[in-house]
């Protein structure tokens, strides 16, 4: 469990702590981690909740609660409870978007997850954040 405050201190911790949030539901859930200037924890917060196969993800809400926790930074990330870890077309267009509408108001995405049971894909070690 990370408390606010806590800094994550590598990518694999990040990742250690969202298979644990993510893994084991049953339909997707889209997340979002706050964090401040020295990518410290600010709030873990479950955004957005679908069916087995997809979730509305709405960038507005995502940049009022940005704003809300005075955020610098995110990791966005989302379950697939298929199990498969490959992104669809929609998944890098809605990063792009949330990426474009954040960079107006100064939050950074640093990377967007998808936890597919225990296999974990970063979209900044795939090159396309």
């Amino acid at each position: 469990k990370m408390q606010r405050g806590a800094s994550f201190s590598s990518p694999a911790a990040v990742k250690e702590y969202l298979r644990a949030k993510l893994a084991g539901f049953e339909h997707e859930v889209f997340a979002v981690l706050f964090l401040d200037t020295q990518h410290r924890l600010i709030e873990y917060v479950e955004m957005f909740r679908g069916t087995v196969t997809q979730t509305s993800v709405y960038p507005r809400e995502v940049v009022k609660e940005a704003m809300a926790h005075n955020t610098a930074a995110i990791v966005l990330v989302h379950n697939h409870p298929s199990g498969a870890a490959e992104p669809s077309r929609a998944d890098e267009h809605l990063t792009q978007t949330l990426k474009s509408a954040l960079s107006l108001v100064d939050v950074r995405v640093i990377d967007h997850l998808i936890v597919a049971g225990p296999t974990i894909l970063s979209f900044a070690e795939r090159g396309l954040i």
